[in-house]
């Protein structure tokens, strides 16, 4: 009975952990909702943040606190926006991301903002 206990405390305690870190990361600053979507795979949700160039995309299930995906804005290529139920969705290298109106327009001025060196193909 004791070791029963203790596996559903665990499990418990698991799932805990995994949804304080989404919360954590869904209100941490400079983070901003995003789903993601890879070939013809279900849409993941998650968080997208800036840093040094790469778009660093992290799933909110789950307990690493890194980056599943880091999209490189050197040569990225980005498709149209299209509507995606509520949010707006573009394609760029294999993957799909879906966010806010006005998360993919700070996307997009982050794209453009690249330096005259990044050679940006934006479609």
């Amino acid at each position: 009975m004791s070791a029963a206990l203790a596996v559903l405390i665990g499990v418990l305690l698991l799932a805990a952990l995994m949804g304080v870190r989404g919360i954590v990361l869904a209100r941490s600053r400079g983070f901003v909702p995003c789903r993601l979507r890879e070939g013809v795979q279900g849409w993941k949700n998650g968080v997208a943040r800036y840093a040094d160039g790469e778009l660093h995309w992290i799933p909110l299930l789950g307990l690493r606190m890194r980056p599943r995906h880091a999209i490189a804005r050197r040569g990225l290529r980005v498709s149209p926006r299209r509507p995606e139920g509520e949010l707006w969705a573009v394609d760029c290298g294999g993957i799909s991301l879906a966010m806010s109106e006005d998360a993919l327009t700070g996307f997009l001025a982050w794209l453009e903002s690249a330096p005259p060196s990044a050679h940006l193909d934006v479609a």
